[in-house]
């Protein structure tokens, strides 16, 4: 399945995009590892929707 299949499959889609437009991190994160993507496949994700992470 692709990511978007997952999210609409899960019913995280909605909340995926209150998410993003809400530029919240976390929570992308946390959606993306409840759908079962790991560290290695979310950061090309981030990095795509234009979300940076903080590593000061």
């Amino acid at each position: 399945m692709t990511v978007n299949e997952r999210l609409y499959a899960s019913g995280f889609m909605d909340d995926f995009d209150k998410a993003i437009e809400n530029k919240d991190i976390g929570k992308v994160k946390s959606i993306l590892m409840k759908v079962e993507l790991n560290e290695t496949s979310i950061q090309p994700i981030l990095e795509s929707l234009g979300l940076k992470e903080d590593v000061s």
